[in-house]
């Protein structure tokens, strides 16, 4: 054996068993034997023996919505997501990230998201498809990950910016484009339905897509049209969607913010009962925080971008056009707001792009001309946090078995959102030891073995014999977030062990050089004869 960890407290990822204690035997990268301890066994020697004595270990934790698109290229430690226990991250989210991509689309999108990323000038970017940026991870990165085709850059490839229906030939070079990167090794497509270009797409061409996700093996992961006025038509719409295409639905960062939403998780939930019940397959994920994150651009309303950054820009700059934007966020409610007319209050400067405009990172908006001013300085790349999320929400539907743990971690930025540093201890030390929102064995398999379900991982997610050795150690007494608002990148405490495929990315608490990340693929199924793509 390469390694034997002995008497630790196995919280195994099903939710469906008490922990217990156990020694667990590791050898070329999989979990070889678990014996209760002390119990002798040949498989039980090893070149190194873990006394993890106090900690619990469970299977590495899955960030179902991550933003590390070029974070994991540029950055080899990414100690935001290794110091917390994630060993996974599922990428390409919100229906806008880097394949597939043209070299137009390629150049506007390093615009368009760089207060989600950077601007990627520390990347080289020598990829053009799904399957050539799945290859660039698997040159060794810090944690494994998984990918999404974003259906945002794919309109923006075959359509560009414009507000209206997909041509039929259009509409084909999307589903052509969506099926390559699925049997590229893509696990679904993600949508932003608040952020364009993808949100102009109509439910019939979201629905051709996703018969071609369907059809390879895939499911569909949107950012839905409102989580503010509307949020329920909001879900009900993409709930129709799986129905009728029959492709399983994952919601993204599913809360119910705004005051409109406050106390109402429960009407959504039970739109996912009901569903459930008539034979969809849905999940969803979030964040245990209730201020949302984004930039400032995506609270524009949706005419206002289109033609791309630049044609934004130049409606701002024009005094007539920029009233007309002002009245819409502040009097209408924009669709890229949720429907909700803005409220400055909440919204505080998280990033910016410029440098020179960093003193403004911490402040919140006093109004309209402070937020014109602020896109037109740093050319649409501010990162904001909304404070309008409802604490009794995030208990509520953490606690749905159909739940999952995603971070949606913005890590660009000045001061970015604590989840990006701090979600998955926080789970663990404020909800289920503080609170006892969820218990210990509840929690961890809503963070570990049921995101591995909806990925289709037939070896991960589970403390098992056979399975990859992707673990954890933590000790359920002290783990904790470090990171909070003002201090969002202090690591967190009580986790002094990860391990990527049998090999410690953190051991002792601190980070090692071990580089033991892949892309982990889709099955890649191919339709079958007559389905789209």
């Amino acid at each position: 054996m390469d390694l034997v960890i002995r008497g630790a407290h196995v919280i195994d990822g099903t939710g469906a068993h008490a922990g217990y204690p156990a020694d667990v035997a590791i050898a070329e990268g999989r979990i070889t034997e678990i014996r209760p301890p002390g119990v002798k066994s040949a498989k039980l020697s090893a070149r190194r023996t873990l006394d993890a004595t106090g900690l619990a270990l469970a299977p590495g934790f899955i960030d179902m919505h991550a933003h590390s698109d070029l974070a994991l290229l540029s950055d080899p430690a990414h100690e935001a997501k290794t110091a917390q226990g994630v060993t996974l991250e599922v990428l390409g989210q919100d229906g806008l990230s880097y394949a597939p991509a043209d070299d137009r689309t390629l150049d506007t999108l390093r615009t368009l998201i760089a207060g989600w990323n950077g601007d990627g000038s520390d990347v080289t970017f020598d990829w053009r498809t799904v399957g050539g940026y799945l290859d660039r991870l698997d040159a060794g990165v810090a944690v494994n990950a998984a990918y999404l085709v974003p259906q945002g850059t794919v309109r923006m490839t075959a359509v560009g910016w414009e507000d209206r229906p997909a041509a039929p030939d259009e509409l084909m070079t999307m589903k052509r484009l969506v099926a390559e990167g699925m049997a590229q090794g893509a696990v679904g497509m993600s949508a932003g339905l608040t952020y364009t270009p993808g949100m102009y797409a109509p439910d019939a061409e979201l629905a051709e897509l996703c018969r071609v996700v369907a059809a390879h093996g895939g499911y569909f992961c949107p950012h839905h049209r409102s989580y503010g006025a509307g949020t329920l038509r909001a879900y009900e719409e993409m709930l129709a969607i799986a129905r009728e295409t029959h492709c399983p639905l994952h919601l993204a960062h599913a809360t119910m913010n705004f005051g409109e939403n406050a106390g109402r998780a429960a009407d959504l939930l039970a739109l996912l009962d009901a569903a459930a019940a008539d034979g969809a397959d849905v999940t969803l994920d979030t964040y245990p925080y209730t201020a949302g994150c984004t930039t400032l651009a995506a609270l524009l309303p949706s005419w206002a971008a289109v033609g791309g950054p630049d044609a934004t820009l130049a409606r701002l700059r024009d005094e007539p056009t920029a009233e007309r934007i002002r009245h819409a966020l502040e009097v209408e409610g924009s669709d890229g707001c949720h429907g909700v007319p803005v409220d400055w209050s909440t919204v505080e400067v998280s990033g910016t792009a410029d440098p020179a405009l960093a003193p403004r990172v911490g402040t919140r908006l006093d109004g309209w001309p402070a937020a014109r001013a602020l896109l037109l300085a740093d050319r649409l790349g501010t990162t904001i946090l909304q404070h309008v999320g409802d604490e009794r929400n995030v208990r509520t539907v953490m606690r749905h078995p159909a739940h999952t743990g995603g971070s949606d971690g913005i890590l660009h930025g000045a001061k970015p959102h604590p989840r990006a540093y701090g979600t998955f201890p926080h789970y663990l030390g404020h909800y289920v030891r503080e609170l006892g929102v969820l218990s210990l064995e509840e929690c961890v398999a809503h963070l570990t073995g049921r995101p591995a379900a909806r990925l289709r991982l037939p070896d991960r997610g589970l403390v098992r014999e056979g399975y990859r050795a992707d673990l954890v150690l933590f000790d359920p007494e002290t783990v904790a977030a470090g990171a909070t608002y003002d201090h969002p990148r202090r690591p967190p405490t009580g986790v002094p062990y990860v391990l990527i495929d049998g090999r410690f990315v953190v051991a002792d608490g601190r980070r090692t050089d071990v580089l033991a990340g892949r892309s982990v693929r889709g099955t890649g199924r191919r339709p079958s004869r007559g389905a789209g793509g």
